[in-house]
């Protein structure tokens, strides 16, 4: 099956893991950059710079937080010059990818 190109719009993927302290301020970054849509999954689990991070684990109080966003070219490069440098503060990662978004009623794009 061939997927019809008019029901999509072309964008970038974003997706951003920090800990849940620095969220705010991701979303200070995001308002800066004109993002006008994104989604928050808090206590996210995994393994990466700063160890391993296990919401289930009581003893500590260590949680990440996951943001997804997905925009256009102008705003990706805006959000990512924005986000590089507290990434070396913040640790976490940005990983950057093509989507389609599906038009649909109200957008958030």
């Amino acid at each position: 099956m061939t997927l019809r190109a008019d029901i999509f719009i072309s964008m970038k993927r974003i997706e951003i893991v920090v800990d849940e302290e620095s969220l705010e301020e991701l979303i200070d970054l995001c308002q800066e950059a004109q993002i006008r849509g994104y989604t928050v999954i808090k206590k996210a689990g995994g393994l990466g710079s700063r160890g391993e991070r296990n919401p289930e684990d009581y003893s500590l109080e260590e949680e990440n937080a996951v943001m997804v966003v997905a925009c256009g070219e102008e705003q990706a490069e805006r959000l990512i010059m924005l986000l590089r440098p507290k990434l070396k503060d913040w640790g976490g990662m940005c990983l950057v990818s093509d989507c389609q978004w599906v038009i649909g009623p109200a957008a958030s794009y």
